[in-house]
Parts: C-alpha cells; sequence; structure tokens
C-alpha cells in the first residue's frame, strides 16, 4: 500500500500548514482513499544539530578507543552557563568543526531506544552522536552523520528532526484496483484536491522537452502474439546518460523519501527510478549501457527461453511473458527484462557503470498482471502496471529521471528515443440523467458535467441531455457511462446517498440436498466427531503415504497453474488425504485422541477428458469455447470422511474406557447413510488402500453402485503419517448417497401397542463367512416366516471363535425384537421366527444353531 509523507505531497499540491495524518486521512476517505495506518514519527524529543568543539581520543584497557567529546548544541541545549555537553563516541569519522546530529537526553530513536545522561568510560555522557543507522536513514552504523557530507547545512541548534524529515507522520493508505493512479504522490494529491479543493499542481504534465531529438538508441517493438488482441506494449521512451556516477548514494532527502515509502535506498541510479515512480507514478528501469547492444526488441518470449533476474533466480519462461531484449548475436537475442515485472540480471547497474540506458514504457496490464502471477513477482512496477499507467508519463518520467541523473551524478543526457504506437482512446456517451436514475440522489446535469470535468474528462455535447466524454489519459478504467456513474457518486459524497432497505425476496428456502447435507453434518457432530476444514491442495507426498498404487485413478490429478505452494500443486482427489493431515497435525501437537470429519468437494478428472482451452482476456468467449472449457472441467463430487483415533471413550472410575476401532468407522458410515435415508450393502474388500486388508468394508447401494469405505488404517499409513496405532477411517460419495435416496417423503408407521417379544440366536459358521451375510440371511428368514412380517429390528451383538465352536469356525450372536401390530406373539410364533432363520442361514452357509 502507498505510503505518503506529507512534505512530499505538499510538492504537488497545497496543504494547511497545521494538517496531520490523521486529518489527511479523513480528508482522502472521503474520495474513496481508506486508511491502512498512521506510522509515527521516526523520532521524537529533543535531536539538534551540534557542532564539535573538542575532540579527545582516550585508549580503553580492552584495546578501544573512545572520543571524549565536547559538542557545541546551541545556547537553548548546552549545560547551564553555556557550556559545549561532554558526549562519548566511539567513532571516528568526523572531527573538530564538523556539525553534527545529536540525540539529547528525552529523545527516543527507532528501537525504541531513550537517549538519556549516563556514566560510561569514566565521563558523564549527556547525549549521543547519532549514525545513519541509530536514527533508521540506512544501515551504515558505523559512521557518524557529518552534514556537509550530505550536503546539509544547518546553525547549531537547528532542530535535526526537520532537516532530516525525522519527525514526520507517515500516512499509508489503501488503494482499490481501479485507482491505479493514487499508487503516486501525483494521484493522491489529485484526490486530495478533489475531496478539499486544495489548489493542485500537475507535476506529470510533458513540459516540452521530451520530443525525440533524433540519434537516439534503436528500439523495436514486435509483439507477434498479442494477448486479447491487445499489444503488449503500444509506447517506449528510452534516454542514455554518459558519465554519470550511477553507483554513488542518492542525496539524503531522496534516501529519506524512499524509506518513508517503505523502499531501501540503493543506490543513484535505482534510486532516482524509484523516486520518479513513487512520485508520478510510471515505472523506469536503468540498464547499464556497457552491456547492452542494438537494437532493443519488445518482444513474446520464445520456447525454452530464460531470464536470470535482478533477484538473481533463474526463471523458465511463457511464450506469454513479454520481454525487453537487445540484440548481442542477432534482433532481440537476449532478454534483459520481463516488461512491467522485473529487469534481468545481466544488465543491472553495478560498481563500474558510467553510462545509462533510463528506460519507461507503456505495458498492457493483462500481459504484466499475468507474468508477475505466473513467476510469483510481485514487483513496486508490476503493481502500477496492472492496474493501468497513464501512457502520457513515459517521455515525462524519463526527462526527470534523467535530470536528477545529471544533476546528483554528473554526466551528458544523450537524445531521446519515443517509439509511440499508441491507439487513440475512443470517447463514449453519456446521458446526463443517468447517474440520478442510477444512484437515487437529484444530481443536476449542470453538477455531473462539473464533476467530470473536474476529475480532467472532457465533455462536450451531443445531443439534448446527453454529452460525449473523453475519459481523461491517467484513468483507463472509465469505459463506460455506468463508470461515470460511480464517478459523480464517488466524489458528490456517499453520504448524500440515502440508505434504503431492499424487501427480503421470498424464497423457497434450503433444497432437500442442502438439508440434507446439513442434517449429515449434525448427526456426525452430536456422535462425537468434530467437523473441520482443510485446504484441498495436495502433493505427491501425501498420496504415497497413503500407499496408493501406482495405476489408481485417485493419482490422476489436476495440477494447478500457480499454486500457493510448490509442495502441494495438485487438487485433491479424496477427502482423507487433506483429512488425515489434519490428523496428523493435531496428534503432533499432543492432541492423540480424535474423533473429526470433513464434508468436502474433490476433484476426479477423466483419463480422456479434453485440455482446457486458453481463453483469451478482456472479451466473452464464444458458445464453442465455453462448451470446450466445459468439457474440460472434471467432476468434483461431494464426499465425507472421518478419521478416528486413539480413545473413542475414556478411561475413568467407570472403567478402562475403549479406544476407536474400524467398528467405529462403519457406524459413522451406517449413520450417514440412515440420516440420507438409504439401505447399503456391506461386503469386506481385501485391497483399498489405505485402509487394512483384512479389515475394510466396503458400501453399495442396492444395485452395486459403490459408495465408499469403512474400517482401520492399513499400519503402513499409520506409521508414515505418525497417527496412534489402529487409527480407524470412513469416505464415502454424498453424491451418490443423495442420488439413491427416495424423491417421496419419509412415510410414518403405526407404533404397536402389543409387547415385544425377544429372541437370541447364535448361528455356527465358517470363519470366512462375512457377518453382514449372515444378519441378512438372518433378516430375510425372520421376515418369511409363518408368523409373518413380525421383525422389528435385528442387531449382531457378539462375535465368538474358539473350541467351543472348532477350529475354522465362527459364532455369530443376533438379537430379535418380534413385535406384531395386531396381537401378541405366541410362544409357537417366536419359535417359527427362530427356525426359519435357522433354516435360511443353514441352505445359504451351512450354518447351525450353536448349543
Amino acid at each position: 500500500m502507498p505510503r505518503i509523507p506529507l512534505t512530499w505531497l505538499a510538492e504537488h499540491v497545497e496543504l494547511p500548514t497545521d494538517l496531520t495524518a490523521e486529518r489527511l486521512a479523513a480528508d482522502l476517505v472521503r474520495v474513496g482513499l481508506e486508511e491502512e495506518a498512521i506510522h509515527a514519527a521516526a523520532v521524537t524529543g529533543p535531536l539538534v544539530v551540534g557542532e564539535v568543539v573538542e575532540l579527545t581520543p582516550e585508549p580503553q584497557k580492552n584495546g578501544k578507543t573512545i572520543n571524549w567529546c565536547r559538542v557545541d548544541v546551541g545556547p537553548e541545549h548546552n549545560e547551564p552557563g553555556g557550556a559545549p555537553r561532554g558526549i562519548v563516541c566511539g567513532a571516528h569519522n568526523f572531527a573538530v568543526g564538523d556539525r553534527v546530529v545529536v540525540a539529547l537526553p528525552g529523545a527516543v530513536l527507532p528501537g525504541p531506544f531513550a537517549i538519556a545522561s549516563r556514566k560510561t568510560y569514566g565521563h558523564v555522557s549527556d547525549g549521543m552522536i547519532c549514525s545513519a543507522r541509530e536514527l533508521g536513514l540506512g544501515e551504515d552504523h558505523a559512521g557518524i552523520i557529518v552534514l556537509a557530507e550530505l550536503g546539509l547545512d544547518a546553525p547549531v541548534g537547528t532542530d535535526a528532526r526537520e532537516l532530516l524529515g525525522l519527525g514526520e507522520e507517515v500516512l499509508e493508505i489503501n488503494v482499490t484496483p481501479d485507482r491505479g493512479y493514487c499508487f503516486s504522490m501525483r494521484g493522491v494529491a489529485r484526490e486530495y484536491s478533489l475531496s478539499t479543493g486544495a489548489a493542485f499542481t500537475d507535476r506529470g504534465l510533458p513540459t516540452g522537452d521530451e520530443r525525440p531529438a533524433g540519434g537516439g538508441f534503436a528500439v523495436e517493438i514486435e509483439d507477434t502474439a498479442p494477448i486479447h488482441g491487445v499489444p503488449g506494449a503500444d509506447r517506449f521512451v528510452a534516454q542514455v546518460v554518459r558519465g554519470v556516477r550511477a553507483n554513488d548514494p542518492s542525496p539524503a532527502w531522496m534516501q529519506r523519501r524512499l524509506q518513508q515509502a517503505g523502499m531501501r535506498p540503493i543506490n543513484l541510479a535505482v534510486d532516482v527510478t524509484n523516486y520518479v515512480m513513487l512520485d508520478i507514478g510510471q515505472p523506469l528501469h536503468a540498464y547499464d549501457l556497457a552491456h547492452l547492444t542494438e537494437p532493443i526488441v519488445v518482444r513474446r518470449a520464445r520456447p525454452g527461453e530464460r531470464i536470470r533476474t535482478l533477484d538473481d533466480v533463474e526463471r523458465a519462461l511463457d511464450p506469454e511473458d513479454l520481454l525487453i531484449t537487445d540484440s548481442p548475436d542477432g534482433v532481440g537475442a537476449r532478454a534483459i527484462g520481463v516488461a512491467g515485472v522485473m529487469g534481468g540480471g545481466d544488465s543491472e547497474v553495478g560498481a563500474t557503470t558510467v553510462d545509462l540506458l533510463v528506460e519507461a514504457a507503456h505495458f498492457d496490464p493483462v500481459t504484466v498482471a499475468r507474468s508477475a502471477r505466473r513467476h510469483k513477482l510481485p514487483s513496486e512496477a508490476a503493481k502500477r502496471f496492472e492496474r493501468g499507467v497513464d501512457p502520457e508519463l513515459p517521455p515525462v518520467a524519463v526527462a526527470r529521471a534523467v535530470a536528477l541523473l545529471v544533476e546528483h551524478g554528473g554526466g551528458v543526457a544523450g537524445p531521446l528515443t519515443d517509439l509511440d504506437r499508441r491507439v487513440p482512446v475512443a470517447p463514449f456517451d453519456l446521458d446526463l440523467e443517468l447517474p440520478a436514475r442510477l444512484v437515487g440522489v437529484p444530481y443536476t446535469p449542470q453538477e455531473v458535467r462539473e464533476t467530470l470535468e473536474s476529475i480532467g474528462c472532457d465533455v462536450a455535447d451531443s445531443g439534448p441531455g446527453t454529452v460525449t466524454v473523453q475519459a481523461p489519459s491517467w484513468r483507463p478504467d472509465l469505459v463506460a457511462g455506468v463508470d461515470l456513474v460511480e464517478e459523480v457518486a464517488r466524489l458528490r459524497g456517499y453520504d448524500a446517498i440515502p440508505s434504503t432497505l431492499p424487501a427480503a425476496p421470498s424464497g423457497a428456502g434450503l433444497t432437500q440436498e442442502q438439508r440434507t447435507r446439513r442434517s449429515v453434518a449434525r448427526a456426525l457432530a452430536e456422535s462425537g466427531l468434530v467437523e473441520v476444514l482443510s485446504y484441498p491442495f495436495v502433493g505427491t507426498e501425501q498420496l504415497d503415504a497413503l500407499n496408493l498404487p501406482a495405476d489408481d485413478d485417485r493419482r490422476r490429478a489436476v495440477r494447478l497453474v500457480n499454486p500457493l505452494s510448490d509442495e502441494q500443486p495438485f487438487l485433491r482427489t479424496n477427502l482423507l488425504v487433506t483429512l488425515l493431515d489434519t490428523a496428523r497435525r493435531n496428534v503432533s501437537r499432543g492432541e492423540s485422541d480424535l474423533a473429526i470429519f470433513e464434508l468436502g468437494l474433490v476433484t476426479r478428472p477423466a483419463p480422456d477428458a479434453p485440455p482446457a482451452p486458453r481463453l483469451p482476456g478482456g472479451v466473452r468467449p464464444s458458445g464453442d469455447e465455453l462448451a470446450a472449457l466445459t468439457a474440460a472441467v472434471p467432476a468434483q463430487p461431494r464426499r465425507v470422511a472421518g478419521v478416528l483415533a486413539g480413545m473413542r471413550e475414556p478411561a475413568g472410575w467407570w472403567g478402562t474406557g475403549r479406544r476407536a476401532d474400524h467398528t467405529d468407522a462403519v457406524a459413522a458410515l451406517r449413520l450417514v447413510a440412515a440420516v440420507v435415508g438409504v439401505e447399503l450393502l456391506v461386503s469386506a474388500d481385501a485391497e483399498h488402500a489405505p485402509w487394512h486388508p483384512g479389515r475394510c468394508a466396503r458400501f453399495t447401494t442396492s444395485d452395486g453402485t459403490l459408495v465408499g469405505h469403512a474400517g482401520e488404517l492399513h499400519p503402513n499409513v499409520v506409521s508414515a503419517l505418525g497417527l496412534p496405532a489402529r487409527t480407524a477411517a470412513f469416505e464415502l460419495d454424498l453424491d451418490v448417497l443423495l442420488a439413491a435416496a427416495s424423491p417421496d417423503p419419509v412415510q410414518a408407521t403405526p407404533v404397536s401397542t402389543f409387547p415385544v417379544a425377544k429372541e437370541d440366536i447364535a448361528l455356527v459358521v465358517d470363519a470366512g463367512v462375512p457377518a453382514a451375510d449372515v444378519l441378512d440371511a438372518v433378516r430375510v428368514g425372520a421376515t418369511s416366516s409363518a408368523a409373518g412380517d413380525v421383525l422389528e429390528e435385528v442387531r449382531l451383538f457378539d462375535v465368538y471363535s474358539g473350541a467351543q465352536v472348532g477350529e475354522g469356525h465362527k459364532s455369530l450372536a443376533f438379537s430379535l425384537r418380534l413385535r406384531a401390530d395386531d396381537r401378541t406373539l405366541t410362544a409357537q410364533e417366536t419359535a417359527a421366527v427362530r427356525e426359519a432363520v435357522v433354516a435360511e442361514a443353514h441352505g445359504r452357509f451351512g450354518a447351525t444353531l450353536r448349543a
């Protein structure tokens, strides 16, 4: 966010002498520039100019030599009687007669570091002679500030805070994407003028000195692949400056302003380009002319091309990237910068640079924005270009930068190159009654016209009640009548717009699916599970931790072009992969007893899906393009998953508690199915990662459609993730479950008033027979008995294997609740149910009744 020093802003617009940052924030918020922060003065308390009148070196026992100084800080600050103050200083880059910056007792320096009189090295040091680092002016901590070396002169006792700009508050503001011109003092000053009526001086206007002089550095624009029909560059201005001390430090006032604006001073060449950018809003770049070969060519990147940028990172370029290139081995053969984003390391200003090429251009916002995001380079230049920069500024900015370089670094300016291929922006019509109709405030046509003229628009009559508007060059966001309506509302005051609450429209409420999803989440939460949300981004290592086979469909994932993390570039294909990561993170923080669940989307690309087309920006896609895009979008089913680890029931005076196991995961999945109202079939699944091959249940609908799995996780998965032993999990496709649910409402059945009859049946079957299959046989047998359909509930309550049932067998005990609607069941009828159950189980599995 831009930072606004008040003294810098005052060079563009008339400011009251008593203006504070808080008052400035209130004035700017009226025109839509919100306050982000107010940065207090860097130094408070007495900071004055002093003159060293005595300096006595004193060697110390530790081998260090300190200076015992007498410093004249003016009649108001000297010791009683007018004697200079005594100060101990360890630096040696100053001498008697130098004027320095002195922090007196009571001052507070950045840190904060409070200054007080204190005894040290056998003296009472009554203040501190300051270095640039101690005042927050730079990184040099060894050298004392000598004013003459900075080109500054001031009487003894002068307030050094004002001299160095250290006592000034700085306002930081928030700029919306459509107001890119406010990333400059020029733009903010214009908005302050609109808010208060203060006189505005536009320092971004051409002065008449920016015309090409002929013989300038050769420049060509070759954009063979324009994005959305718009060329990547339509203006390129360059000027040579020879014999300049490019690596010298910039003036102290410039360094201080850059620091106030949040930028670090580097050297004269870089600081000047940054200063001009912050001042008027045009990004610039300075190249070492010794490392350039004519001509400069602006073009798109070629396949396989790479560049080393100023941050010393080697980057692979995309064919959409717009490059600035030079021609050591042919026209445009070498990339020296990503246009509008960052320069290249091969042509940066260095310690031996004496000749510069200063460049300013106008680039397409979409091209710059895509390159900045593609390469993760949110530079100050890109921040401005992607919001739109005034195309009239390049020659003005180059002239300002060259003038500053010549003034402070010497040298001679060469001829100017201005390659201008801009297409005039077409004006558009505006109905003067439109703002009043849309906003609801009775703006008069004259008020509308005056408002548009105040923001720089050319307004001409085009018919009764209609005008033709030409937007100013610095407002590329004004392209239609509604844009101007917004400007009228903003500048005439949002507080003038009445507040009218619209009537709430009647609706049907939540859909059946929405209600069911909420019921599922509520039921799982009420059963003791905690709902969590996880990011849907995964990496190959997370999929490997699940022991997924190489040919598993869940490894076929959508790769993100611009992932948040290079370690997680894919969208998840199952819910457990991210839910288990959440469980692992909780366990690592000491929360080992877990019961969590998540409802979320997964992405399942089809193997034969066509690639997604790359659509141009800024224009509406055609019907065929939209159809191709739709065909490439992968399926995104909604799923429910849960993880249970550690103790499911805590230990206490009531007992030792119970650990979570695979039956809890099965029960949770059955609970979801019961809430949706779908009866599921269950079977064993010996090979389905990440579950244990012997403790995994497969759930399907009556027509065989897979719904999900539940059971204990594989020990290798548990170990890889660092989870408690025997951790269990479930995952199911909620969309499949909802599709299988009956659309008809559930019909209530009458509650019988007759007593219930209970029967317990223990059946001995082969050990390999699934309990679910036996349970189905029990249910079928009970409902087909001679007593009729009197089965109210059947439940498996015990599984036994041992010597009593023989080797290779197991005993399954079922509890049956029997009740008739019209009578009390007799002993003969309950016995008939028992016989029918045993017969059905025997017929299917050879089951026998356990003695």
